[in-house]
């Protein structure tokens, strides 16, 4: 014979790390990704912001020069070739910059270096390509003599009749420009580490602001969802942490509140079931033992019996009742019911048991046809059933000497149906509670706690409305208002 196996419930576990992963993957790498664009960005500007303006720096030195000469050449008596050697000559800013002569035919002829220049045996690049642009102005960007980065930029020189006959070319050492880049380059990774060191700090803070109380809670919910309804989460942050935190604390009271409320139930169900149950089985052994000798004693038992099997039955009933309202089941069919007679029939059925018990209950018919109550649009049986609960509970608890006032009268298009009871009441504490199920205001008094429940939801699904007002000491008024039917 196989043996079954228990199946174990598998909590989920919590995960560590999961919020912080997706804020660093997500968020700091959006963050790194922009300065990382910004920085970009910003070195390719400045980058030819420096080159642009060394450019302009050449520029307008080689324009001046060249107006210069061009001036020369359109008067008389100006030797070109000595004007030229002498403007390289002596030129006076060596240390910063580079003076070349180019002659007609697109070769360097004199520097301001004093040294051949390297390459004087092909023509310059920026040469080339002023000879192609409009503006007569060439420029290029590589590696001198040395290695080290330089610019030069040629510009040619035209006579009067539009002929070139040479051009000034300047060259210019990009080291510093170069190392000024890199400075600023430097500069800004720094600043983008500082801010990536600050935005982590506080991510890292704000991170562990939310997962520090998320684990905590997921920690609280395991210990209620195995059964510690008592455990509660400490609110450390007024906001949608702190509110979920008072979500849960709520939600875990009401969880106890239920179960103790359900507990209550069971054990009053089981009281409830054990006394008629009891009952029965005594007289059936009495009546067992003692044969049909005695006629009295028979009669009696039969009847304690018959009473005791109608009341368990009610109570399953009930039971059942409530089953079918907790998985919306309940059915009921609607047609046009007289009120009167299910309120009726339901006062004589509580009459002798109040009688017995020493208590009053009162219902006056109305004498005039005219204020006879139109008829409802509801299920009759179910009515009665409303108007069973509230009376037994009036007489439940009311004691003797006590009275029951039952009214009916019709309100406009509704009819309003009133039990007044002078029984003992209901605190302000329980009253918003007593049309919870399983709720019994007192726990020494007969009754499974779900008469009202279902009394609410049947008088609800009538499109009516049952309120409940009590004064501790003084009784309790129950006010029953159902639509009445359209003629």
């Amino acid at each position: 014979m196989k043996r079954k196996k228990n199946k174990l419930i598998n909590l989920p576990t919590v995960r560590r790390g999961g919020i912080t992963k997706r804020w660093m993957i997500n968020g700091l790498g959006l963050i790194f990704a922009i300065l990382v664009v910004f920085e970009v960005i910003f070195i390719v500007a400045i980058r030819f912001y420096s080159y642009e303006s060394v450019r302009n720096y050449l520029y307008s030195r080689a324009n001046a020069q060249t107006l210069l000469i061009e001036r020369g050449l359109a008067g008389a008596g100006f030797d070109f070739e000595s004007g030229i050697k002498e403007l390289v000559e002596n030129f006076t800013e060596k240390e910063r910059l580079e003076l070349q002569a180019i002659g007609g035919d697109g070769y360097i002829a004199y520097s301001s270096s004093g040294f051949t220049p390297f390459g004087s045996d092909t023509k310059p690049p920026d040469y080339i390509s002023a000879l192609s642009n409009p503006e007569d102005m060439g420029i290029w960007r590589g590696s001198g003599s040395n290695g080290e980065p330089v610019m030069a930029l040629s510009m040619l020189i035209t006579d009067s009749h539009n002929r070139t006959v040479g051009a000034v070319r300047y060259v210019v050492s990009l080291t510093l420009v170069n190392q000024q880049i890199m400075v600023l380059l430097l500069i800004m990774l720094l600043v983008g580490v500082l801010i990536m060191f600050f935005v982590v700090l506080s991510s890292s803070y704000f991170v562990s602001s939310i997962v520090n109380p998320v684990t905590e809670i997921g920690r609280t919910a395991r210990k209620i969802a195995l059964g510690d309804y008592n455990s509660r989460i400490e609110k450390e942050y007024d906001d949608e942490i702190g509110e979920l935190s008072d979500t849960i604390n709520y939600m875990a009271a009401e969880i106890s509140a239920a179960e103790r409320m359900k507990n209550d139930f069971i054990s009053s169900v089981s009281h409830e079931l054990r006394t008629p149950l009891t009952a029965i089985r005594g007289w059936s052994e009495t009546l067992r033992s003692s044969g049909i000798e005695d006629p009295e004693l028979m009669e009696k038992g039969l009847a304690v019996i018959t009473n005791e099997s109608t009341r368990l039955s009610g109570i399953v009933e009930e039971l059942l009742d409530f089953s079918r309202m907790q998985s919306d089941r309940m059915t009921m069919k609607f047609e046009r019911a007289d009120l009167t007679a299910e309120l009726e029939e339901a006062v004589v059925l509580y009459r002798e048991r109040a009688a017995r018990e020493g208590i009053a209950l009162l219902y006056t018919e109305p004498d005039d046809p005219a204020a006879e109550l139109p008829a409802v649009y509801g299920d009759g049986a179910r009515l009665r059933q409303v108007f069973i609960n509230v009376i037994d509970n009036a007489v439940k608890y009311s004691s003797e000497g006590g009275q029951v006032r039952v009214t009916a009268v019709r309100q406009g298009d509704a009819i309003r149906v009133t039990v007044a009871d002078s029984g003992m009441g209901i605190s302000k504490a329980d009253l918003p509670k007593v049309k919870v199920k399983f709720f019994k205001g007192n726990p020494s008094r007969p009754g499974s706690g779900i008469g009202l429940a279902l009394a609410d939801e049947i008088v609800r699904r009538h499109q009516g409305s049952m309120e409940i007002d009590s004064v501790l000491g003084q009784g309790t008024t129950v006010t029953i208002i159902l639509p009445a039917a359209i003629t």
